[in-house]
């Protein structure tokens, strides 16, 4: 190993070892350790640059000030009051009613802005039907990747997946094409949840934002924090109208790939601020540094097990010792890898790494290279076990008043669970 990859390798075991022992603040964490690393000269300024502006950044900003024009008009204050309606009625299932509901959104819908809007709902549902918060916040997340996991659109992995495997020679996926696979995840994963969650959860009460949250820099900070709602904002109905209009448009535009998530949710915060549905000020905001700068610092250290070569060296390693084993055999271990790797690495670089491995590998065992991408397709986005395997996670982590090890102890089940059912539902529709 160089002396880059030792280094990287170190800081990143520094990195877990601080969230999990949960003493700091989880984006001085990873800005943390990206200081490090921009300092021993292992990633350069410009790529520090282009992590903070990252399409991932660029798409959770916009989508937070979009948001908060939807809160400030009070769209969501309605939606709250429907959906504390509805639950009054059925009780914590109508909140589990809610989820499903959610994540049959997700499966057209990229999940990321389905949880920022739809989690500041499901928490002030919960509070007000006196259920802790954070019992329904992780499922949220959840639910909404494995739902996103079910179709091509669903989540920008199997966009970039198919992108990849395209550029290797391979046919494009069809729009259904893995809903055989995904399916049997969500379900199984949905199940789980349900009946599991809670329970390893535990009855631990956290201290939450709206318990002692402050806006100049409390971990708590979250893109609609029920503190908001404490004072009802009446309904202006244009406002609302053109917010959810512009939340419409910014999806379709990017679920239908005209332009990606980034650009169509950039441009939709930029025209809300051009019709005054929201200031300039109020769009600022309704920015959360907090979770930006812990996305932009886990985004640095990515880079740098990149551009280090760490990750590339451990990935070819792995798979030069899998070309003497049975297809079944690869397959297996290419899903368990990706599954780490997204754990670590965004999913975005564990699609651009892997994706063409999965393709060399499938064609060194003279099989079909389809089963091998779609395990990377689903490994990519089921990645439950820490807090930053996905978006959403991150979104949830602080708001809900998680641990690190609170998502080690639901998600590291349901990982083992999908890992089964992917491979057992890759295997009978997609033969070798």
């Amino acid at each position: 190993m160089t002396t880059d990859q030792v280094l990287t390798l170190v800081v990143l075991a520094a990195v877990v070892a601080a969230l999990i022992w949960d003493k700091v603040r989880a984006d001085i964490v990873a800005l943390s350790g990206a200081a490090v690393l921009l300092i021993s000269g292992v990633v350069r300024p410009v790529e520090v640059q282009g992590a903070f502006a990252s399409p991932a950044i660029i798409a959770l900003a916009s989508l937070f000030v979009i948001a908060y024009a939807l809160e400030l008009s009070g769209l969501l204050d309605r939606a709250i009051a429907g959906s504390v309606a509805l639950c009054r009625r059925a009780g914590a299932a109508g909140i589990w009613l809610l989820l499903l509901g959610a994540g049959g959104l997700s499966a057209f819908m990229n999940s990321t802005p389905i949880v920022v809007l739809g989690a500041p709902v499901i928490r002030e549902v919960a509070q007000t039907l006196g259920l802790q918060p954070r019992r329904f916040l992780m499922p949220l997340s959840y639910i909404t990747v494995l739902a996103g996991c079910c179709t091509l659109i669903g989540t920008s992995t199997n966009l970039l997946v198919d992108d990849m495997a395209r550029a290797a020679g391979q046919p494009r996926f069809g729009l259904f094409e893995m809903t055989p696979v995904g399916v049997p995840m969500a379900l199984a994963g949905a199940l789980y949840i349900f009946l599991f969650s809670g329970r390893l959860l535990g009855s631990r009460t956290t201290a939450t934002p709206q318990d002692s949250f402050d806006l100049s820099g409390s971990p708590g900070a979250q893109v609609g924090d029920a503190a908001l709602f404490k004072e009802p904002r009446p309904l202006r109905p244009a406002k609302a109208a053109i917010a959810l209009v512009t939340f419409v448009g910014v999806v379709t535009l990017a679920a239908l790939e005209v332009t990606p998530i980034a650009a169509s949710a950039f441009a939709g915060a930029v025209l809300l601020i051009l019709l005054r549905v929201i200031s300039a000020d109020e769009a600022y905001g309704g920015l959360r540094p907090q979770v930006l700068m812990l996305i932009a610092g886990m985004v640095v250290i990515g880079i740098a097990m990149d551009e280090s070569g760490l990750a590339t060296t451990a990935t070819r390693g792995l798979v030069d010792g899998l070309t003497g084993l049975t297809p079944l055999a690869a397959l297996i271990i290419l899903y368990g890898l990706t599954m780490v790797l997204t754990e670590l690495l965004s999913n975005a670089a564990v699609a651009v790494l892997v994706t063409p491995i999965a393709v060399a590998l499938a064609e060194s065992l003279g099989v079909s290279p389809r089963p091998f991408i779609l395990a990377v397709m689903m490994a990519g986005s089921a990645a439950f076990a820490t807090p930053f395997g996905y978006q959403t996670n991150v979104i949830v982590y602080q708001m809900g008043g998680y641990r690190y090890m609170d998502f080690v102890r639901v998600g590291l089940p349901l990982n083992l669970i999908t890992f089964a059912v992917a491979i057992a539902a890759i295997t009978a529709f997609f033969p070798f």
